[in-house]
């Protein structure tokens, strides 16, 4: 989340004039993130959070996640709803850019995460792509392999500049993912940035998760792979294997993974450290000026790749 569109107040009000969602008691922008504008809504009918879509999320796409989110709320799975205005649409205008509206969830992130939170947070993901299996809408990964090259050409020549010999590694990453990356295990919907900031606990209990905006149609164990970057690593940056043990075992403990999927593991592992590595050192390089926004240090996930390569086994990953 972050703040690009600054939203005035009769821009505000003008808009949520269409919703049944009574006076506007506070109004404040949302630091955290980097790819739209977030604000905390608070009304007299309780909190919600206003995004305008910004950067990479493009227009067409915005049925898919609205969709996605009234399918799973409506299974029961813990995500933000969204909220429909008096003619009964989850998406409208504001300040130029397509906006909506969802439902607050409480809880908090898990900055030091133990083995019983990452358990959870894995059995919830593969609750989601579960509950998602008869989504009948299809987004493909827009950062998927494919985008890949595009990125890192984009960033490769400053790439030394942000740390001495990133631009070999995302060379070296991509050529490998390319060789290697599967072609026949089991896809479907998926989170795509189940990431420890978008999933909430109350009481170290799972309450919510959050962020929908990447989530698209590509390998199942792919997420997983996303989670064990975002989960299994340390403040210092060390893996930590009983993390990673819980978390699949938790994502086990609902969709026992194939064997074609515990192999293919460790190099989408890998692709997946690369991918946000790319995407973060772009946003890195080219922060708009004046956007609240603190990008995020791509060199969190060169330390994870290059971890992540010295890997070849599925169990040091923690699937067995």
């Amino acid at each position: 989340m972050a703040v690009y569109t600054e939203v005035t107040n009769a821009a505000l009000e003008a808009f949520l004039g269409a919703y049944d969602v009574g006076r506007v008691l506070s109004f404040k922008g949302i630091a955290g993130g980097v790819e739209n504008t977030n604000y905390l809504l608070g009304t007299e009918t309780g909190q919600y959070i206003l995004t305008l879509y910004e950067k990479r999320v493009a227009e067409e796409d915005l049925p898919f996640f609205v969709g996605l989110m009234d399918h799973l709320s409506a299974a029961g799975f813990p995500c933000p709803k969204p909220i429909r205005n008096r003619q009964g649409q989850a998406l409208a205008r504001l300040e130029d850019r397509a906006a909506a509206m969802v439902s607050f969830l409480d809880g908090v992130e898990v900055t030091r995460p133990q083995p019983a939170h990452c358990f959870a947070a894995g059995e919830t993901m593969a609750r989601l792509h579960a509950m998602a299996s008869n989504f009948t809408i299809f987004r493909a990964n827009g950062l998927s392999p494919k985008a890949w090259p595009a990125l890192k050409n984009s960033a490769i020549e400053q790439a030394d500049t942000v740390e001495d010999g990133m631009a070999a590694l995302m060379k070296d990453a991509l050529h490998e993912a390319q060789q290697h990356w599967p072609t026949a295990i089991p896809s479907g919907v998926i989170h795509a940035d189940f990431f420890k900031d978008n999933v909430f606990f109350l009481n170290n209990s799972l309450s919510g998760v959050i962020d929908f905006y990447f989530a698209c149609n590509d390998f199942l164990a792919y997420d997983l792979a996303v989670a064990l970057n975002a989960w299994c690593f340390d403040k210092t940056l060390t893996f930590q294997p009983e993390l990673a043990n819980a978390l699949v075992q938790g994502y086990q403990s609902i969709r026992p993974l194939e064997e074609a999927e515990i192999n293919a593991l460790p190099v989408l592992a890998r692709g997946a450290a690369l991918r946000f590595l790319l995407t973060r050192i772009n946003d890195w390089l080219n922060v708009p000026e004046g956007a609240l926004v603190i990008p995020h240090d791509p060199k969190q996930f060169s330390a994870r790749l290059r971890y992540l390569r010295t890997i070849q086994s599925p169990q040091d990953l923690g699937a067995a």
